[in-house]
């Protein structure tokens, strides 16, 4: 049988089949076209006659009609009404045929005889065609497995046609769609493919019980993150399986099918819509231009990098000390877009030879600092390195983009800026400083833009809750009380850039990121959504807040006013006045202080910025070790060079 196969076609085998079954109906309606006239009682022998005579003639022209029709040619899985009216015109085509043979050959015959052979053939080519569709549809309404997948539809729209249509045709035959929802009360008790709209949302726990549901789909592609949020908060109450479709652009260019159908992700629980970014501006921004980027390898420098090499950049520069990081965006950049012209460079903010090595040779027109040290926990039991990489890391490159004419310089910052219990918060402050300082004293366009918790980046909370949750929980929370913003990469990288395109210098561009998040509630959803029950199947444990960790992130400080833009979900924050000179004197104190590895780091910072909430217990901590330091050395402090603002030196 195998090598049968290989040597035929299956779609011919299939045709050839097809063929045969009609040859067989053509004739059985003829016969049965006598027989039907006569009640099955005596047929006139010339009538008998006169059909036999007709049988490889009408079977041969038949044939040929079914073929010019397409009745050999369509995928008959996935039959409609149009192949019903192929159905149609073929069967017409035989009629015509047959009447026109009869009467011109002078057989005998009975006028009624071609109206009941017409109606026999095209019910039985119907049956023939329909078949496999109407086994399917019996096979499913009997299914009663415990393993088949009882399935709600939300949403009664085009969108829920085309799924219910896929999951029809689809050869997963554990799916039986039981009932569909929507809000439209016009459409409740109505009927779509023989499933009844029983009613709106309100309706869906009590329909989830009624018919035992264990897969809900949700069909609203076009809906707004609201309504969905709205939806979801009903649908995560019940044990089922949640999936959403795509983007409703994909409905209208018929991508949408059961393959698309995806789990609903935390993501679509934040209620928020996608800030709206416009391409096009960004894109005539960074056209033809060279562009470094550093910390081009981590989460939110590779979208970057992303994002610009898709708007015809002349140059773009990836620097990071990570290899690993740098290595993997460069091999997806090169594969998308073999023509850019991309440079790869290893190599640390720190050192300030490097940097400015860098910057003389490439000459970039736009900067984009991405590279920091960001984990809160890490960086409150090291906070010299904080010092070092985040502060001046960012000034010496700064630097460098005004020594070489830098058009802009986009510092990337974060909410943890303001009124900061952490030392990587206040660093990040003192990176905001750096920039307004510079931003009155030099030409380049220096800019800062600030957003909140960046979903799926390295070190974020969702991707921890699901490796939890796949190794069977607990899911660790600090605080039950701690609130979190939110915002995508793709949203953090758009703001980013458009901050580039529309900068003047000076500003703290800040997203509008809606509601705050409860951090309690994402992980108990998140749970949810992965089929789980909170308690039972995967526990909640609560750990305490880390060191430098607070309650709440907030964008904006007290003092910081707000400006609107173009767009209505990024303002601009007005600068805070300080003392600039002032603040370049004891950015010298704190170089000293970090290179020479004192302890009381967190100390000093507090000096230089007041908004850090420093705690009491971290001083207790950091005095105590510092003393027991001094009695085994005498001086722990080396001697470097006190004009460090005007001088290029290397990496300590």
């Amino acid at each position: 049988m195998r090598e049968f196969l290989k040597k035929w076609d299956l779609s011919a085998i299939y045709q050839i089949a097809l063929v045969i079954l009609d040859v067989c109906f053509i004739n059985l309606c003829s016969v049965a076209a006598l027989l039907v006239r006569f009640e099955l009682s005596a047929v006139p022998v010339e009538y008998w006659e006169s059909v036999r005579s007709m049988m490889i003639p009408n079977t041969i022209v038949t044939i040929g009609i079914f073929t010019v029709c397409r009745l050999y040619r369509s995928l008959w899985r996935f039959a409609s009404a149009k192949e019903l009216l192929y159905i149609g015109e073929a069967c017409i085509g035989s009629f015509l045929f047959n009447a026109a043979a009869y009467f011109l050959t002078y057989k005998e015959i009975y006028r009624s005889y071609f109206v009941i052979y017409t109606i026999g053939l095209f019910l039985c080519t119907c049956i023939g065609r329909f078949s496999y569709r109407f086994v399917r549809m019996i096979y499913r309404s009997s299914v009663h497995s415990e393993n088949v997948r009882r399935t709600m539809i939300v949403g009664a729209g085009e969108a829920c046609n085309v799924v219910m249509k896929e999951l029809e045709m689809s050869k997963q035959l554990d799916a039986k769609i039981c009932c569909i929802i929507d809000d439209d009360p016009r459409k409740a008790g109505t009927y779509i493919h023989g499933v009844k709209v029983v009613g709106g949302r309100d309706k869906i726990l009590e329909n989830v019980e009624k018919y035992k549901i264990n897969e809900i789909i949700l069909a609203m592609p076009s809906a707004k993150k609201k309504e969905i949020q709205a939806i979801l908060g009903i649908c995560k109450n019940t044990d089922a399986d949640l999936k959403t479709l795509p983007g409703v652009y994909q409905l209208v260019n018929g991508d949408v099918s059961v393959q698309k159908l995806r789990n609903v992700e935390i993501e679509d629980l934040l209620g928020r819509e996608p800030i709206d970014i416009k391409t096009e501006t960004i894109g005539r921004y960074v056209y033809d231009k060279v562009v470094l980027v550093t910390g081009g390898g981590g989460s939110i420098g590779s979208e970057l990098c992303r994002q610009i090499a898709a708007n015809g950049v002349k140059r773009l520069i990836i620097f990071d000390i990570y290899e690993n990081n740098a290595y993997d965006i460069q091999q997806e950049l090169k594969h998308k877009y073999p023509d850019l012209d991309l440079v790869v460079l290893i190599g640390s903010v720190r050192n300030s030879r490097k940097i400015n090595s860098v910057f003389a040779k490439y000459r970039p027109d736009i900067v984009y600092h991405a590279a920091a040290h960001k984990h809160v926990p890490l960086m409150e039991d090291s906070p010299n390195e904080a010092i070092k990489n985040n502060v001046f890391g960012t000034y010496k490159t700064a630097l460098a983009a005004d020594r070489y004419g830098v058009e802009k310089f986009v510092l990337i910052s974060t909410d943890k800026a303001v009124n900061s219990t952490n030392i990587m918060g206040a660093s990040k402050r003192m990176c905001e400083m750096i920039i307004q300082t510079f931003s009155h004293r030099c030409k380049t366009e220096y800019v800062a833009v600030r957003f909140g918790n960046v979903l799926g980046s390295n070190g974020s909370v969702i991707p921890l809750f699901k490796k939890q949750i796949a190794a069977g929980g607990p899911v660790t929370i600090t605080h039950p009380d701690i609130i979190r913003y939110f915002m995508t990469i793709p949203e953090a990288v758009s703001l980013v850039l458009q901050a580039g395109a529309s900068a003047k210098g000076g500003e703290i561009f800040v997203l509008d990121m809606g509601e705050p998040v409860k951090i309690l509630d994402l992980a108990k959803n998140l749970i949810r959504l992965s089929g789980y029950t909170v308690g039972e199947d995967i526990e909640i444990k609560f750990t305490g807040l880390r060191p430098g960790e607070k309650l709440y992130e907030e964008l904006l400080m007290s003092e910081e006013g707000l400006q609107s833009t173009a767009n209505e979900l990024i303002h601009i924050g007005k600068p805070i006045d300080f003392d600039e000179d002032q603040f370049l004197k004891d950015l010298e104190d704190l170089y000293r202080a970090a290179y020479a590895e004192e302890e009381g780091m967190k100390e000093i910072v507090h000096k230089i910025v007041p908004t850090y909430h420093i705690r009491q217990e971290d001083v207790e901590r950091d005095r105590k070790i510092a003393s027991e330091l001094m009695k085994d050395f005498s001086d722990t402090r080396s001697t470097l060079p006190s004009e460090f603002l005007n001088r290029e030196h290397g990496e300590r």
